[in-house]
């Protein structure tokens, strides 16, 4: 079986996330040999395994969508693509409705296409719309709302793999109105603050219990827990124990209510939580040593308004975070993962980005883990730092994020 997954907007954080999962659920092993990039946001999986691809997407917050490659072409032309296109066609009864994403390079007529398509259908007595797009390629959301991956519909996918073309179609797509009704549908929120995206959590997460030492029964501990996000998200991806602490009380009660409100909402059941208002630095006091299967957190990255002086910020940061990792090292079981987020300072000249300034705590003993897989890292999509580490974040943004890995 060949799989396809259509990247998010940080495509290397995406592959990252990616790697961890399938890692972890044994979809791949070794160096990840049957693992490719096609182009800049394409990502193909070639096992001998099933994936359920309408579970697996709403594990994963950096892949847009899930396909599955059914035919290939040795001829970028629309005749021989529509031979390739039309068996995979399955109307049954009733309306069918047809889109098409040209994720390759070539310029194809997708208007040929498109029209051979609703001919053939036509011919067949098969009532037919063809979902377009001013875009190249259609957007989840319009895929979602056409219903193209469902029993009545079909989204065909085009792609560039060397010298030809690979036609698949779309089997799941990124629960967008779910994400959006986790983030700002639950009870408590700390807009002043600013919180932790959930869709960037399930990414974080992933990356941390893809070595397999995590397992199951495994704990992710969150000791900076805030309103609480990296804990529910664990939890509706199956993680049955979890941990948060914060020196805030407000944190504290703000991430029981929404961890009540997801528990309800979501019908979750067998869910081993524990909160605690305590300082991180006091973190081995509370926690028992070498019990933790992985902490994933985005500790206080620093003023989020206002000037910042960006030496003071540092300076304060890289201490807070070098003593919390002294602490890490004591709670956390030997090769267990810790994925935190480190704040990129962005100065700007006239509203263009001028610099980016990095802090550099003490790693205490831990090291950077790259988190791409070694057969993919030479690729020119591929954008690490220096240090191995991805950088997110957007244009206006003040305070970027650095996605950090370390064992």
């Amino acid at each position: 079986m060949k799989y396809c997954f259509i990247l998010g907007s940080n495509s290397t954080l995406s592959i990252a996330e990616l790697y961890g999962f399938l890692s972890a659920n044994k979809y791949i092993s070794g160096r990840a040999g049957n693992l490719s990039i096609l182009g800049e946001n394409v990502l193909l999986l070639d096992t001998d395994k099933i994936i359920n691809a309408a579970q697996t997407i709403n594990k994963l917050g950096g892949i847009i969508k899930i396909g599955e490659i059914i035919s290939s072409s040795a001829a970028a032309k629309e005749k021989a693509i529509i031979k390739e296109i039309l068996p995979a066609l399955n109307p049954g009864e009733g309306k069918f409705k047809f889109g098409l994403s040209n994720y390759s390079r070539y310029k194809l007529n997708m208007k040929v296409l498109g029209m051979e398509i609703k001919k053939y259908l036509r011919e067949n007595n098969v009532s037919c719309r063809w979902v377009v797009s001013r875009e190249p390629v259609l957007s989840s959301v319009v895929v979602e709302q056409n219903k193209l991956f469902k029993d009545r519909g079909i989204e065909i996918l085009i792609f560039k793999d060397k010298e030809k073309l690979l036609i698949g179609k779309t089997l799941a797509v990124q629960p967008f109105k779910e994400l959006s009704f986790r983030d700002y549908g639950r009870p408590a929120r700390d807009d002043f603050s600013g919180m932790l995206p959930p869709k960037l959590a399930q990414i974080m997460i992933n990356l941390a219990i893809a070595p397999g030492i995590f397992g199951d029964g495994g704990i992710i501990l969150d000791p900076f827990c805030g309103s609480g996000t990296i804990l529910t998200e664990a939890m509706l991806m199956g993680i049955k124990n979890v941990i948060g602490s914060d020196i805030s009380e407000k944190a504290v009660e703000d991430t029981k209510k929404n961890i009540e409100w997801m528990i309800k909402n979501y019908e979750l059941r067998i869910m081993n939580y524990e909160l605690f208002n305590r300082s991180v630095l006091e973190l081995s006091k509370f926690i028992k040593p070498h019990s933790i299967g992985a902490i994933v957190t985005e500790p206080y990255l620093g003023p989020q308004r206002g000037k910042v002086d960006i030496k003071k910020s540092s300076g304060e940061l890289e201490d807070l975070y070098s003593k919390s990792l002294l602490e890490f090292k004591k709670v956390l079981k030997p090769g267990g993962r810790v994925v935190i987020v480190w704040p990129v300072f962005i100065a700007t000249q006239n509203s263009q980005l001028k610099t980016q300034n990095f802090i550099t705590p003490n790693l205490n003993g831990f090291k950077i883990i790259n988190p791409i897989p070694e057969n993919l890292r030479d690729n020119k999509n591929i954008h690490l730092t220096d240090r191995n580490t991805i950088i997110y974040g957007r244009e206006g943004q003040k305070i970027w994020r650095e996605i950090v890995v370390l064992e």
